[in-house]
C-alpha cells in the first residue's frame, strides 16, 4: 500500500520539491512530480536546473522519448502513462488519479489557504481509504 507523507505549510513549493528529488536520486530512487498545469511544471523543470550547482538531477517530461530510462519524470497530465512507480511528488491542489500505483507519495502543501484547504481535502480521502500517513509542517505559523 502507498506510504503517504504531507508536508505542509511549505513556504516554497518549488524548492522544496527540489531538495526532495535530489535527497530521493541520492538513494537511486525514480520520481515522478505531478504539477498543477504547463506553467508550473516549466518553472519546476527551470528550477531543477538552477537550484544548486553541486547537484545534476536528469529529468524530462512524461512524454519524452527518454522518459523510461531518465530517473525524474514531470507531468501536469493526470492520465499520462508513467515509467516509473516508486516516489510520487504531488504538487498540485489535486489528487493524482494513479496514486496507488506508487510506493510512496509526497503531498507538498502551500502556506497558502486555498492549498491548505486542498491539501486537507486530500487527506481526508486518504485517511478514509486507509492509507498510512504522516504529517509534517514545514513552517509553524
Amino acid at each position: 500500500m502507498t506510504r503517504v507523507d504531507f508536508h505542509s505549510k511549505v513556504p516554497d513549493k518549488l524548492a522544496y520539491a527540489c531538495r526532495l528529488v535530489r535527497k530521493a536520486r541520492a538513494g537511486k530512487m525514480q520520481v515522478v512530480v505531478f504539477l498543477q498545469d504547463a506553467a508550473q511544471l516549466q518553472a519546476f523543470d527551470d528550477a531543477l536546473w538552477s537550484f544548486s550547482a553541486q547537484d545534476f538531477l536528469p529529468h524530462v517530461r512524461a512524454t519524452d522519448a527518454l522518459a523510461a530510462q531518465t530517473p525524474v519524470i514531470l507531468t501536469d497530465d493526470a492520465e499520462q502513462a508513467l515509467p516509473h512507480h516508486q516516489i510520487l511528488i504531488n504538487l498540485s491542489t489535486q489528487t493524482p488519479s494513479h496514486f496507488a500505483r506508487f510506493e510512496r507519495l509526497f503531498e507538498i502543501v502551500a502556506n497558502e489557504e486555498n492549498d491548505l484547504a486542498a491539501g486537507r481535502e486530500r487527506y481526508r480521502l486518504y485517511q478514509q481509504r486507509g492509507y498510512p500517513l504522516t504529517h509534517f509542517v514545514a513552517e509553524k505559523t
